[in-house]
């Protein structure tokens, strides 16, 4: 195929509304607080993915919101996620689903905390089967497209976390995994943005 015409069709190319857009979503990182991560099933691998996707979302400029359940409680969220560059728009809340919160953001007027209305969340985080789950159902029932990231998200026991998942994909939320999620914000290789984000994934 001539170059030009490869070109013309890479730009034409109708891309599919099931792939994550990063001009049309968020990152929302759910309670990664300190007392909770100690018990948590897989917990290294879970933060370690939640800062893969903050890193990318950091050279993709994507928003990122961070809940904490009852910090007074369970302590503030984790040095990887809270001393993150972008980690700012960070919300306490008492219930368990992050939702009303998130939302309220979203829609504040204050410049300063405001984050453009997306239609796609991408949750990380924990517990699976209480807050994540609870904020993935309400997401859902507010007509957001709500992608779980299954390699960031975890509870204490591995059986909830696989239950979790499968009651969240049967009520229509995406299940996904971190670098997927990371290569269909980023979309094209050859750029700046991709060696950039090729370095964070190897």
């Amino acid at each position: 195929m001539p170059e030009s015409t490869q070109a013309k069709n890479q730009t034409s190319l109708r891309r599919s509304p099931e792939l994550i857009n990063r001009r049309q979503s968020q990152l929302l990182v759910v309670d990664v607080q300190q007392r909770l991560m100690p018990v948590i099933h897989a917990a290294d691998r879970i933060e370690s993915r939640i800062v893969l996707l903050l890193d990318a979302a950091a050279v993709l400029d994507v928003p990122v919101i961070v809940s904490e359940q009852y910090p007074k409680g369970l302590g503030p969220t984790v040095d990887s996620v809270a001393q993150h560059q972008i980690s700012r728009r960070r919300f306490e809340k008492i219930r368990f689903s992050a939702a009303e919160e998130f939302q309220a953001l979203c829609v504040s007027a204050d410049p300063a905390t405001a984050v453009d209305r997306c239609d796609q969340v991408i949750i990380v985080g924990i517990e699976a089967h209480i807050c994540v789950l609870q904020t993935a159902m309400d997401l859902l029932a507010q007509g957001y497209r709500v992608f779980v990231v299954e390699d960031a998200v975890s509870s204490r026991r591995e059986s909830d976390h696989r239950t979790a998942m499968n009651r969240m994909r049967d009520a229509g939320a995406v299940v996904c995994t971190a670098e997927s999620v990371v290569f269909e914000w980023c979309e094209e290789a050859g750029t700046d943005e991709f060696r950039a984000i090729s370095r964070l994934v190897r």
